[in-house]
């Protein structure tokens, strides 16, 4: 993996709605943005990878309208309908086989379109479980309530997650500008999926994030001097039917954990990474998910906050961009993580900069309760 480099970052804002663009539109901005980072033209792209799900464009083969707007145009293409960072693992792995020099990986969704929980009915069984309103918030529900009943921790804990994030996500440009939120606001908002409450669910936003990853010697030819290695990366994926997984177990995260850290040389993340940029589409899952991480062992999530370690001071801070629950839409949200590391590790995420960053970690899941996941680690 360190034959990948990444050379261009563009994000839009992510905003509840963006009825003034439509989608071909939001992701040039995005590209457009991460061209200019990178100082190239589109004729430097060799090929590009681009990320987004049918039910959520409302539309048959969702990637044909951005088709254009990326360069994929007598261009190879490939499409991962699932979450952007393994779109971004897809273009490393072409990069690093010597296929393509240079590759632009693209991610969108306007989650303001259509009603999401109910598209993600469609996720999950077919016979069984999407008769009975089976979804990714009710599947949350019910992987909250047994994290709470095996480890002890619960509404309280998750409160002060979505504290952090919304505080963090103040400090940057590109999240939506929503008010604070306190744990009791959190605690005082209705039930959405017992245990959970309407805050403990990332909001529903529009946004776009298009990276350009390169060889090193792509990157050399090109001009770049602020190349940031992809160090490593792992994915797995957990059963398809919700009833044969344990709800509190984190394999397939911690499967692509491993996979990841052995080939970035990372032995122990609380000593060798700076910063952690997870995907939390609720809650609870930023402990969880640092548990598949390896932050911490099992049922140890909650400690990692109450001691301060997970803080924009902290010995290893979790989401100083604010996370999903600090407005960035599915699918988008792991390339967004990638972004966020890329900038950290580069020390140009202006207001929520962590000091002395030199590897960051990125992750990313789509699925209910956590299905799959993906991890990857960049350096310097």
């Amino acid at each position: 993996m360190t034959n990948a480099v990444i050379i261009g970052v563009g994000q839009t804002a992510y905003e509840p709605a963006k009825p003034s663009q439509a989608i071909p539109e939001m992701v040039l901005e995005a590209v457009e943005r991460a061209l200019a980072d990178a100082r190239i033209g589109m004729e430097a792209i060799d090929a590009v990878v681009t990320a987004s799900v049918d039910l959520w464009d409302g539309r048959t083969a969702s990637n044909i309208q951005v088709t254009e707007v990326v360069g994929a145009v007598m261009k190879p293409e490939a499409r991962v309908a699932g979450d952007g960072l393994l779109a971004a693992i897809h273009a490393a792995m072409t990069v690093g086989a010597g296929a393509y020099g240079a590759v632009l990986v693209a991610a969108h969704c306007k989650m303001s379109e259509g009603q999401h929980w109910t598209c993600s009915n469609w996720a999950v069984d077919p016979i069984c479980q999407q008769p009975l309103g089976l979804d990714f918030l009710s599947a949350a529900g019910l992987q909250a309530r047994a994290y709470e009943q095996r480890h002890g921790m619960g509404a309280s804990h998750w409160a002060r997650v979505v504290e952090k994030n919304a505080r963090n996500a103040r400090a940057n440009p590109l999240a939506p500008r929503g008010p604070d939120r306190s744990a009791a606001d959190v605690l005082a908002s209705a039930v959405i999926a017992d245990p959970l409450r309407a805050l403990d669910a990332a909001p529903a936003t529009d946004g776009a994030c298009v990276l350009i990853l390169a060889s090193p010697e792509r990157a050399r030819s090109l001009g770049s001097d602020t190349p940031v290695a992809l160090l490593g990366a792992g994915y797995a994926c957990e059963a398809h039917y919700l009833g044969d997984r344990d709800l509190t177990s984190t394999d397939a995260l911690a499967a692509a954990s491993r996979r990841a850290y052995a080939m970035a040389g990372v032995e122990r993340p609380l000593r060798d990474v700076q910063v952690v940029e997870c995907s939390e589409a609720f809650s609870y899952q930023e402990l969880l998910w640092s548990e598949g991480l390896g932050l911490c062992g099992p049922g140890e999530g909650a400690r990692l906050l109450e001691e301060g370690i997970t803080l924009p001071g902290g010995r290893l801070p979790v989401n100083p961009s604010g996370g999903m629950l600090g407005g960035s839409p599915f699918v988008v949200a792991g390339l967004a993580r990638l972004a966020e590391a890329v900038l950290q590790v580069r020390g140009d995420a202006a207001g929520r900069q962590v000091a002395g960053v030199r590897r960051a970690i990125a992750h990313g899941t789509h699925g209910p309760a956590g299905q799959h996941h993906s991890v990857v680690v960049v350096g310097a």
